[in-house]
């Protein structure tokens, strides 16, 4: 039997890494909410919300794993991130715990990759989303 797998088996990559394995075919997995996604998102970025913005705050997405195998295959080399790194390293956790080998976090989420300036001229501003762990 399988163990359950829990956020200690998740492997993280910095936003350097994480674009060194963009380069070289691995697929970035974008969880943010649409809203988030339709400011700024890596290129090529598969977009599948990890959790949904209601009225009464943030609520998983029941339909997450369904939408994911939808897009994405469990042999694929998966690059995952958010905007700061929380929901994407609950999403790995789930993923790995359904099958997927091939998954890491982007430690520091669309906001460091900002921050790092890969997103290209857009002022940052635009392209964040303030959160409780990034200004």
């Amino acid at each position: 039997m399988e163990t359950i797998k829990n956020s200690e088996d998740v492997g993280t990559v910095d936003v350097y890494t994480a674009k060194g394995l963009l380069t070289i075919g691995h697929r970035y997995l974008d969880v943010r909410t649409e809203e988030e996604f339709k400011k700024g998102h890596v290129e090529n970025a598969v977009n599948v919300p990890y959790m949904f913005s209601t009225s009464d705050g943030r609520v998983e997405n029941p339909d997450f794993l369904t939408q994911v195998a939808a897009a994405c295959k469990k042999e694929d080399h998966l690059v995952v991130g958010c905007n700061s790194g929380g929901r994407s390293l609950r999403a790995c956790v789930d993923l790995l715990n359904v099958g997927y080998k091939n998954v890491n976090n982007m430690d520091g989420g669309y906001s460091a990759w900002v921050d790092k300036g890969f997103a290209g001229d857009k002022p940052a501003e635009d392209l964040k989303t303030a959160c409780k762990f990034r200004p």
